[in-house]
């Protein structure tokens, strides 16, 4: 099973389309949001995708009220976080903020845990738990708008440049 991960879109809608454009070639059958989607209209270009989306809030989603509808309409949802899922016999941890991540690495809990909030790119692995921050697809902060897909059965991510 190949999964779409993606963070801190922040508004950037025609980035958000080059992510979605990449996950439905790609294949994913799940799409997980780290967070900061910021406004409503952001989460549209979701709505291209054939399998589930699932995010959780960002430290910017000030407009909640207006996400959650706007989520519900397109057949997302969004999480407090941390939010743990099985996904593909996989135990993931979805999150914005990075608390604790080295702590939960260790802790052995989980195969897969993403964060955002940096925007900065971040793939390692410790012992046989793979973190991974799929940096932003906004690209506000850092000049740079990045996913990732990761096929779930071998634990291999793959990177996905949208600039």
């Amino acid at each position: 099973m190949k999964i779409g991960v993606l963070s801190d879109t922040h508004d950037n809608v025609p980035r958000i389309q080059a992510a979605v454009s990449r996950f439905r070639q790609a294949g994913v059958e799940l799409v997980l949001h780290g967070g900061d989607f910021i406004a409503p209209f952001a989460l549209n270009p979701l709505e291209g995708l054939s399998g589930k989306v699932i995010g959780v809030w960002g430290n910017n989603d000030g407009e909640r009220l207006g996400l959650t509808k706007r989520a519900a309409a397109i057949g997302m949802e969004i999480h407090l976080p941390p939010y743990p899922l099985e996904a593909g016999g996989r135990r993931i941890l979805l999150m914005h903020e990075p608390h604790l991540i080295d702590s939960l690495a260790q802790a052995g809990a989980f195969d897969l845990l993403i964060y955002g909030h940096t925007h900065n790119l971040e793939v390692r692995r410790v012992g046989k738990t793979l973190i991974l921050n799929p940096g932003e697809v906004g690209g506000w902060v850092t000049g740079k708008s990045t996913i990732a897909i990761v096929d779930l059965t071998t634990m291999q991510e793959e990177i996905v440049s949208l600039a």
